[in-house]
């Protein structure tokens, strides 16, 4: 059995281990029995100052770079980072929702939960084919995470501790995501843009799932109201640093939105979500915990407290609530699934 490492644990059994997760990775082979003679032929010498300018003009117009493209080495290794900690996200995203898979209280609830937690496992699917585009190898990126050298969203090395966290993380997780994710369909880099317009789609069924199960909570007894409330409590501000750090100390955002692989800062993406969730919260009977939330009339936008940048730091170095157990699953899935990759990599490799 496995369960997160704080809190009142809900029954996992093999549906946790299930969202560790167990997807494959066929490790990239070279399929032909002759030597790579284009290595060896010579090349013309290569114009990098016209190809730097095309590049740019591209960019300035607003259009799409494709992986055949000439692209600098800074926006290819740019983008990786940025899609590599987004699959990543998405796989290890399963596991918070799959402790709850079996407890859920009916059948329906299940099924929702479970169509939920495999839409999850397609992103990441969909984000290491788009990484893999520009020559990133899915397996070294998955050994990169277990090893810590890559990183994940920091909301999820948070506990679920009871079922109202599902619909939670449903209503405000999966909404700053969207807020998130939204602006990238329109990302510089073809493949990317193109993986997330489908996701943002499904993200948009997960939060309008998770809204509708509070709802229904709230509706029911003190003690569900209060569950639900005690959620809130516990995953608004995590919800708010899941857009990173201000601005003025996030150091890849300036050049990330030149090159128009983010569309919108930070901040400004936070704000969108601010805004976008106090009238929700209104409707749906609970309060958000922050004393100094309160509308600007000038501006028609709600200002909110200042957020604990120390947490935000502590966690993305590892140091969150289920960070070990997140990390030691996911090498679980990878060492005990070994047997799942080396046949299907021995199978691409012969039906080539």
């Amino acid at each position: 059995m496995v369960g997160v490492v704080i809190g009142a644990l809900p029954p996992s059994l093999c549906a946790a281990s299930l969202c560790g997760t167990l997807l494959p990775t066929v490790r990239s082979v070279n399929t032909s029995e002759e030597p790579d003679v284009r290595a060896s032929l010579d090349r013309p010498a290569v114009d990098e100052t016209a190809l730097q300018e095309q590049f740019d003009a591209t960019i300035a117009a607003g259009h799409r770079i494709e992986p055949r493209d000439w692209m600098p080495e800074g926006y290819r290794k740019t983008l990786i980072r940025q899609i590599a900690q987004h699959a990543h996200s998405e796989i290890i995203g399963m596991q918070p929702e799959g402790d709850w898979l079996l407890a859920a209280p009916s059948l329906r609830r299940k099924a929702i939960l479970l169509a939920k937690v495999q839409d999850e496992a397609g992103h990441g699917l969909y984000l290491y084919s788009a990484a893999e585009t520009l020559g990133a190898d899915r397996a070294d990126l998955t050994d990169k995470l277990i090893e810590g050298r890559q990183k994940y969203s920091s909301i999820f090395t948070y506990p679920t501790l009871t079922y109202a966290d599902v619909g939670v993380i449903g209503w405000l997780v999966d909404g700053a995501a969207i807020c998130n994710q939204v602006p990238l369909c329109r990302s510089s880099f073809g493949p990317y843009a193109r993986a997330m317009i489908r996701v943002c789609k499904e993200e948009s069924f997960h939060q309008r799932q998770g809204y509708e199960l509070l709802m229904t909570m709230m509706r029911g007894t003190d003690e569900q109201r209060a569950m639900v409330q005690d959620a809130v409590d516990r995953w608004w501000w995590p919800s708010l640093m899941m857009f990173g750090p201000p601005d003025t100390d996030s150091p890849n955002s300036a050049q990330s939105m030149a090159w128009g692989i983010k569309r919108h800062s930070n901040d400004e993406l936070r704000q969108r979500f601010v805004d976008m969730t106090v009238p929700q919260a209104e409707f749906l009977g609970v309060t958000l915990p922050d004393p100094e939330l309160s509308l600007d009339a000038a501006t028609g936008r709600y200002r909110f407290g200042a957020i604990d940048w120390d947490e935000l730091t502590r966690v993305i170095s590892g140091g969150g609530p289920c960070s070990v157990e997140r990390t030691a699953r996911r090498r679980a899935a990878r060492d005990d699934n070994a047997w799942v990759t080396e046949a299907a990599t021995e199978y691409a490799r012969k039906h080539s």
